[in-house]
């Protein structure tokens, strides 16, 4: 599976990345960096800490086309300050948390709704051209405060076309599962845990959707390409069994049940049944057609079966339970290795890989 091609269409522009100093954002910024030929990249956050920390990281040729600016998508004045001369947008702050989203759900709606709504309004007023915002496979037939809250972003990016007007601005979203290394997620857990000789597993047939950083942000930078506005792209990517993964990551170890937690589910999904009928199928990814009434220049299924997708059945679904593509234990271990975190690269030398392996 590739989705790399070439950053052309970027030359000379400027991108800005709300939530810049996450996973995600150093690994957008590592690659239009090195790959395009933006004019800048502006990381828009609110830790100067961590902003602090990312431009000690960055080489001195590589700082001379970055801007730094501290502030928080709940505030649209600081938004359009800026987003002024800026072409391009990559959504990625949030709050992601699932349990505190539970017990503190008005910060979540303030950040991850109507820290939207801001992203969306200050690209119309400054005359952003394309509008890429990042979701989650929770957003789709959520059971969690988490969820919802990313389902009614991605629904308010995708009616966000609908103020564009004579505006160049257009809004898509890319929705993609479980980034392998990423911060919080389960894969560092157990490589900490693995020294317990205990790993603490929800349920032996749970099965999560898996994709790395890079893949990621390809399919980020490829919604940018190709988005007429309207769009959900959902990429091609495999499941795992939650067991597997944990016997990959420590054979040596017992496994413990310990049951789902409040707001999970066995099986996470991309594409829910009801908007099966509304799906384009491609060789590396799905595109969820908007089924709301858009502007004519929004995405159609004709432009879809133009580019080589097929309509999906009425019946789809692509949840990780029924993928027919599923991540093996070599190539969960070759992303391992790749990780920039030091329990990754001790259990790599344990088991003699490296991350060019």
């Amino acid at each position: 599976m590739t989705y790399a091609e070439p950053l052309s269409f970027l030359k000379g522009a400027r991108v800005m990345i709300t939530g810049g100093t996450g996973s995600l954002g150093h690994a957008l910024t590592r690659i239009l960096l090195s790959e395009s030929q933006v004019s800048s990249v502006i990381i828009f956050s609110r830790d100067e800490y961590k902003q602090y920390q990312m431009q000690l990281q960055m080489p001195a040729n590589a700082l001379k086309r970055m801007r730094f600016f501290l502030g928080d998508v709940r505030d649209e004045q600081r938004l359009r300050r800026a987003m002024r001369g800026v072409d391009y947008v990559i959504h990625a702050a949030a709050l992601k948390h699932v349990p505190a989203a539970e017990y503190n759900p008005f910060e979540f709606i303030k950040t991850n709704v109507m820290g939207a709504e801001n992203v969306i309004n200050a690209c119309l007023d400054t005359g952003v051209k394309r509008v890429v915002a990042l979701s989650t496979d929770k957003a789709a037939t959520p059971i969690n405060l988490y969820g919802a809250t990313k389902l009614c972003s991605d629904k308010l990016f995708v009616s966000g076309n609908n103020y564009s007007g004579k505006n160049p601005t257009r809004f898509a979203v890319v929705r993609y599962g479980n980034v392998v290394g990423s911060r919080g997620s389960v894969v560092p857990f157990f490589l900490q845990e693995r020294a317990k000789g205990v790993l603490p597993i929800t349920d032996r047939n749970m099965t999560r959707f898996w994709i790395t950083i890079e893949q990621g942000a390809w399919l980020v930078f490829n919604a940018l390409r190709q988005m007429a506005g309207g769009e959900i792209f959902v990429p091609r990517i495999p499941s795992m069994r939650v067991e597997e993964l944990a016997r990959t990551i420590a054979p040596e170890c017992e496994m413990k049940e310990v049951g789902i937690r409040p707001g999970e589910k066995m099986h996470e999904v991309m594409v829910p049944l009801d908007d099966g009928r509304s799906t384009m199928a491609f060789d590396t990814h799905f595109v969820i057609l908007p089924q709301q009434s858009l502007p004519q220049w929004a995405i159609k299924a004709d432009d879809c079966i133009a580019r080589g997708g097929k309509p999906c059945p009425s019946d789809f679904y692509f949840g990780s339970d029924n993928n027919t593509e599923w991540l093996q234990n070599g190539e969960l271990a070759r992303m391992i290795a790749c990780l920039d975190l030091p329990e990754a690269q001790a259990w790599s030398l344990e088991r003699g890989l490296s991350g060019h392996s």
